[in-house]
């Protein structure tokens, strides 16, 4: 109710709660009957509030359920609430919001006599709550990399190793963040006590946007003759480079769940005099000062995606994009 702050303090809630158990009814109803009991700068913010939520519940009615989700959450001034803290703390709230958005969007409610949007909510519920299988269950142990620290366990999955992920975008031109990340990247690789997977995706939607990602520089590495490379059936119509694999991409069929050892699989082809390099510094006209992160394509298809230092990351032709290396 008073985030971001609206002016509903401890002492409104306390009269709310106490209203709520004397007469038997929600808080929500308890709103519109106790102003008697509260000063009229309370009244004021819980029926600003109050009329917000009504406003919310009108504006939302007959729109697809992600819509609904991004609707309240611009609406409810959260959005500029975390805008304002430039820490990492804020641009990580944005994050999870946009990300609510995206599991909106693929959600499909099992209830259809409840509304889309409070099943969604139901669900989201359910599935962050902790200790969700009984200590005798065989289960997944979901935590971060942070409360993973002086924990083991036989078997452990890394995922989402892709540049701008894990590291983080925000990271990748910060020599410091980028060490961090490295080292908190090592806690996880050692949790493991007998094997660890390590896993990305090549095509990943965030924040409702369809990414095509390069592998982390960290699985680069690790060290060939530790690695296994397990792939599913897959066609690959051209080469994609991505030359912080150290790897060559499939360029045939494979049977589903080969393991294909990663050792000696080097690129066979050198690269030109003059050719772009993965971490290479480069300038473009129009978008500034940026970094290479991966290279794909041959002539006159050859893309380049370049972190800017400005214009985030971009896509460009590289047969166009005149880039200066620097």
């Amino acid at each position: 109710m008073n985030l971001p702050t609206r002016g509903i303090g401890a002492r409104t809630l306390e009269v709310l709660r106490a209203h709520s158990r004397e007469h038997v009814k929600s808080m929500w109803q308890s709103a519109f009957e106790c102003n008697e009991d509260l000063g009229s700068k309370a009244v004021s913010s819980l029926q600003a509030f109050l009329t917000l939520i009504e406003k919310l519940d009108a504006e939302t009615q007959g729109l697809p359920l992600h819509e609904q989700v991004d609707h309240v959450i611009q609406a409810s001034g959260l959005v500029a609430h975390y805008q304002k803290d430039k820490a990492d703390k804020g641009e990580a709230r944005l994050e999870n919001l946009e990300e609510l958005v995206s599991a909106a969007r693929g959600f499909e409610p099992e209830d259809t006599d409840m509304p889309p949007l409070m099943a969604f909510l139901s669900h989201a519920v359910l599935e962050s709550g902790e200790g969700q299988a009984e200590a005798w269950e065989d289960c997944v142990q979901m935590m971060t990399l942070h409360s993973a620290k002086g924990l083991e366990f036989p078997v452990v999955f890394l995922c989402g190793l892709e540049d701008g992920l894990f590291p983080h975008q925000r990271s990748i031109m910060d020599v410091h963040g980028l060490e961090e990340e490295r080292r908190l990247c090592y806690v996880g690789c050692t949790r493991a006590m007998r094997q660890l997977y390590v896993t990305y995706a090549e095509q990943r939607r965030m924040h409702g946007v369809d990414n095509f990602g390069a592998p982390s520089r960290f699985i680069a590495e690790i060290p060939l003759e530790l690695v296994e490379e397990v792939r599913p059936k897959v066609q690959v119509s051209r080469p994609v480079y991505s030359p912080q694999s150290r790897t060559t991409p499939p360029h045939a069929t494979r049977p589903a769940g080969s393991n294909l050892s990663m050792s000696g699989r080097r690129f066979q082809d050198e690269a030109p005099p003059g050719a772009l390099k993965l971490g290479q510094r480069v300038r473009h006209a129009k978008f500034g000062d940026g970094v290479v992160l991966s290279l794909e394509g041959q002539g006159a298809n050859a893309r380049v995606q370049v972190v800017f230092e400005r214009q985030g990351t971009k896509w460009l032709m590289l047969g166009y994009a005149n880039l200066e290396s620097l």
